[in-house]
């Protein structure tokens, strides 16, 4: 019975600080999921309030973690755990059925699940809960007040100090598909397969054929069969991203600046009202300078064409603004602005607004090293 109380609690505990610590170190991913179900739930009221409720719900789910490891106060966190497990698999019940949200980001971007996979999980996690529960009095209290609740306001504290740093810069640990060393399109294309179904008219047999590979110059056997349905197998079609770069006549430009071999650099500004009007200013020069060395320098947002004109206007922006959907532009990189160069479509590096380079710090450090 010990050692099925201590495997519950290592298992709860570190399910829950994997669980907090990956939201908590990307807040504004968390805050995102956040909006998302307020819009879900018409309650459109409480999108202000999405970052603060993002840190303190990665925060307290990191701090029930170590409670519930190292066994702090097991009777006081047993109660707080069946609480929060009860309220959570309920509510990933409802998810489940009715999916508002496909992604409840219960690990954030680490970890993707299902909304019925996540309620299966929470189920397993009850089950261990339960046991906690009833054995809280049979528990002995190891440590005092002062070093049990000490030890959860001080991880309280340095958690949220973490999730506040990770904000104003960039999360320690990117989980996301535009991660510093990914490649962001397909390097060696396939060929696109086709495969037709055809059924007997006489017997109802279907059969898949790998076109062209099949007869279709035989009058007879065409005669016989007839086509039933299609389906499209495209190896190169790349899931790490779902970027569309338009100028404002809706032409496509992605491949042309995701394949550029030389440096590209993406000021990344996907509302231009919340942005911060000091980085773009400071990105003037920036642009000038890497568009003197010959290399591309873009801005893409998901704002209107007159909120774009009436800002460059104002702030004297002397780089073109593409335009991309704010979802895609919010996955590259957690900042409003935020900066990206790829080179020859791998990202080299990216950079939160509080942290953009100057350009010759960028020649020093990226320049000297990767160009031959």
């Amino acid at each position: 019975m010990k050692l099925l109380h201590l495997i519950s609690r290592i298992i709860v505990g570190l399910v829950f600080i994997f669980s907090g610590f990956v939201k908590g170190i990307d807040p504004l991913g968390m805050a995102y999921r956040l909006e998302d179900y307020f819009i879900a739930w018409g309650a459109e009221w409480m999108m202000p309030l999405a970052l603060v409720l993002s840190i303190l719900l990665s925060t307290m789910e990191f701090v029930m973690g170590v409670v519930v490891l190292f066994n702090l106060k097991p009777r006081v966190n047993a109660w707080l755990l069946m609480g929060i497990m009860t309220f959570f698999t309920i509510l990933t019940f409802f998810d489940a059925i009715y999916n508002p949200v496909p992604d409840c980001g219960c690990f954030g971007d680490a970890i993707t699940l299902t909304n019925w996979q996540t309620f299966y999980k929470n189920l397993v996690l009850m089950g261990f809960t339960v046991l906690l529960f009833i054995w809280r009095k049979k528990t002995r209290d190891l440590y005092g007040n002062l070093f049990s609740y000490g030890t959860a306001l001080i991880s309280a504290l340095l958690f949220v100090g973490l999730s506040i740093y990770c904000y104003r810069h960039l999360p320690l640990i990117d989980f996301m598909e535009w991660k510093v060393g990914n490649k962001m399109y397909v390097e060696h294309p396939e060929p696109v397969r086709y495969y037709l179904t055809y059924r007997n008219k006489f017997t109802g047999e279907t059969k898949e054929y790998l076109s062209p590979d099949y007869p279709y110059n035989d009058s007879v056997w065409m005669s016989q069969w007839e086509f039933v349905d299609q389906r499209v197998e495209d190896p190169n079609t790349f899931l790490g991203h779902d970027l569309q770069i338009l100028d404002a006549e809706g032409n496509d430009y992605t491949e042309t600046f995701i394949r550029n071999p030389d440096f590209q650099f993406l000021l990344v500004a996907w509302d231009l009202e919340k942005a911060d009007n000091e980085a773009l200013e400071k990105m003037v020069g920036f642009a000038a300078l890497a568009e003197s060395d010959g290399y591309g320098f873009i801005a893409l947002t998901s704002s209107l064409q007159p909120e774009i004109d009436s800002l460059k206007a104002a702030l004297g922006l002397n780089y073109d603004f593409f335009l991309a959907d704010d979802i895609a532009l919010k996955t590259m990189v957690r900042a409003n602005p935020g900066l990206l160069v790829l080179k020859d479509g791998v990202v080299i590096d990216k950079w939160h607004f509080n942290n953009f380079p100057e350009y010759p710090e960028f020649r020093q450090e990226h320049l000297t090293r990767l160009t031959p």
